[in-house]
Formats: structure tokens, C-alpha cells, sequence
């Protein structure tokens, strides 16, 4: 995520994404995230670690914040994203998810922003996704056709075979549902 090499959860990736749409306050993204018809159907997280998170976002210059005055209250902190945490979350969309595991929550997370950013960016995403998929799936098949029928690890390689294939049967579906 920056360049000292330290990666980030999904969902901070997804906290940048929502502040790219506009500066937003901490309860405000908070909801944001938890909504039904968006990423809340993909997982949750509790207000106070999400104020974590913000503030490691903004430790590696992803984001940074103004305070909002709110009398008779304390003042909150409005945060926005910076150009480094901009070009990061452009780079971080557009990149297909390098294993199997990580499909479920973060591909849903980029699908999310890219859907929201238009038509060419969410087939862009789509077809280097399929093309991930399309590699892992000839791996796979070449694994299972090396190892002995009746192997633990045939049996585990057929498993993981099956759930890129359901992989990419859903990338086909959805990019025809979604066409114009």
C-alpha cells in the first residue's frame, strides 16, 4: 500500500474508496460501509476499529482531515484522500486479486468501486480478473493430472479446480448482467 511495503485489510482500501467520493467524517463513513445495498452485505466492522484504521490511513499519507466545528460539541474530523492515497486506490482497483481466497472479500470490494466508476473500468477489472482466473485454472488442471487419482492432494486440487471454475462462470454471468 505505500512504499515501505506494509500491505492493507481490504476495508482500507475500502475506507479510500468511499473518501474518494467526497470528505466524509468518521460515523458518516461508518454507515457508508455498513449499508445493505453496498459493501454492508460483504462484511462489517465496529465503529472504534474503523477510527483505527482512519488513522493509520492517515500515519501513511493516504488521507488527512480538517476539523469541522459542531457547537456545542467538540469540533470531528472531516477526512479526505490525498493524491498519493488516490493514485493507490486507482492502482489497488484495477489490479485483479492474486489468490483464490482473497476473491470473496476483496475482488467484491474492487468490484464495488469499479462498478461504481463506470462501465469500462468494471470490464477492465472483469477481463484481468478472468485472465488470473483462466491461468490458475490451467495450473490447477495440470496439478490433478500429475498427481496420483486416489491423493489426498488430488482430492484438494480438484476442490480448489472447482472454485475457480465457479469463479469464473460468476465473472461471465455478471459481466452479462451488467452490460449495456
Amino acid at each position: 500500500m505505500d512504499e515501505t511495503g506494509e500491505s492493507a485489510l481490504t476495508i482500507e482500501w475500502s475506507l479510500l474508496g468511499f473518501l474518494a467520493e467526497r470528505p466524509m467524517h468518521g460515523y458518516e463513513i461508518h454507515q457508508r460501509l455498513s449499508e445493505a445495498a453496498g459493501l454492508g452485505v460483504v462484511w462489517h466492522i465496529k465503529q472504534g476499529a474503523l477510527y483505527t484504521l482512519l488513522t493509520r490511513l492517515e500515519d501513511r499519507g493516504l488521507i488527512s482531515h480538517v476539523l469541522e466545528p459542531q457547537d456545542p460539541r467538540p469540533p470531528r474530523k472531516v477526512y479526505s484522500l490525498t493524491s498519493k492515497g488516490q493514485a493507490a486506490l486507482q492502482s489497488w482497483i484495477m489490479t485483479p486479486v492474486r489468490r483464490g481466497r482473497d476473491f470473496r472479500l476483496e475482488f467484491l470490494a474492487k468490484v464495488y468501486f469499479a462498478w461504481r466508476a463506470g462501465a469500462e473500468p468494471l470490464k477492465a477489472l472483469f477481463a484481468e480478473q478472468r485472465a488470473v482466473c483462466l491461468a490458475w485454472r490451467a495450473s490447477l488442471q495440470g496439478a490433478v493430472e500429475r498427481t496420483p487419482e486416489g491423493a489426498y492432494e488430488a482430492l484438494v486440487y480438484r476442490f480448489r479446480l472447482g472454485q475457480v471454475e465457479a469463479m469464473a462462470t460468476w465473472l461471465d454471468q455478471s459481466e452479462a448482467l451488467l452490460a449495456p
